[in-house]
């Protein structure tokens, strides 16, 4: 049988749809525009379906028909890359697509570094990564758009599995000239009398306050942000202190003023990092491959913000 569209033209069309945009496409896939249109184009032409309704100036629609067919699409991707791994697995060769997945919190500080050394090792994988809160992580896994995430061990649900690694302290992150700056360890009954930048991620701001529940207080939250690097700004201009599991190498903020961490007293449980998969993952070589790797580096760090710690 000879095939009338190639998996390229599927993985363009997927990501339109998802996008919403072929310009949005382009940027993500580092593919040109007219190369993409010219993939839908094709597809359309040969299934004679219209899969987008055009809207100047808003994008792309998916058609009934193409609301359809991108479900179909995903299990070819998906079966696709399967037998693509089942061959690897079979010559016993690391090698194939890996799509890794990081907490945005922390992706800056770990996942460059680790990818860095296991590309270099296994040569013939293809590694991509995306950053997203924790809730997204755990969709992506679901719906087989990551293979693996780097995260914390928060809200896990009961159908995927956490493998630990370290084990993470709460900091309380102030300013050089915070009143508190000098302290070696505060308690959040002192942190309540000052302003709050939350870092506001799903799951993550629910971990964060239940240090202050336990001690029956509520802190004073006066910025909000979803960005690690914009806490850390706005705690060193002065705005308020912040909480936070795992620190940069630098203790800079990324407009060069200096912060302090402070561990906490009496905080809930230290976060577990760790990885989390879905059932019989590490069945597949460069899945496994990657969680080995970067379980050894990880092991061997030792800085401020990545204690040696024993995770059980």
């Amino acid at each position: 049988m000879v095939l009338r569209f190639t998996l390229r033209q599927l993985e363009y069309f997927v990501t339109v749809g998802e996008q919403g945009s072929i310009v949005q496409a382009s940027a993500q896939m580092n593919v040109s525009s007219p190369s993409i249109s010219a993939a839908i184009s094709h597809l359309e032409g040969e299934f004679g379906l219209p899969l987008f309704v055009r809207k100047h100036a808003h994008g792309l629609s998916l058609t009934q028909a193409g609301r359809q067919f991108m479900v179909q699409a995903r299990k070819v991707l998906i079966e696709a890359d399967s037998l693509n791994r089942l061959a690897g697995a079979i010559s016993g060769n690391v090698q194939g697509p890996l799509s890794v997945g990081c907490l945005l919190t922390f992706a800056q500080v770990l996942l460059p570094a680790i990818r860095r050394e296991f590309q270099y090792k296994h040569g013939d994988v293809q590694v991509s990564q995306i950053e997203c809160d924790q809730e997204t992580l755990i969709e992506k896994l679901r719906r087989a758009e990551i293979d693996v995430a780097l995260t914390y061990d928060l809200e896990v649900p009961s159908d995927l599995e956490f493998i630990p690694l370290r084990s993470l302290p709460l900091y309380a992150v102030v300013a050089a000239d915070h009143p508190l700056a000098n302290r070696t360890s505060v308690a959040v009954e002192a942190l309540v009398d000052y302003p709050m930048v939350l870092l506001d991620l799903p799951i993550s701001r629910t971990y964060f306050m239940q240090a202050f529940e336990r001690a029956g207080v509520t802190p004073n939250i006066a910025e909000r942000t979803r960005d690690m690097a914009v806490m850390r700004s706005l705690v060193a201009n002065g705005f308020g202190f912040s909480v936070a599991n795992i620190r940069p190498h630098s203790d800079l903020s990324p407009d060069g003023r200096e912060l302090c961490f402070i561990p906490l007293e009496g905080t809930p449980r230290p976060l577990l990092l760790g990885f989390v998969v879905p059932e019989g993952a590490r069945n597949v070589l460069s899945v496994d491959a990657f969680i080995d790797h970067a379980s050894q580096t990880i092991s061997k760090w030792d800085y401020p913000g990545l204690p040696l710690a024993d995770c059980d």
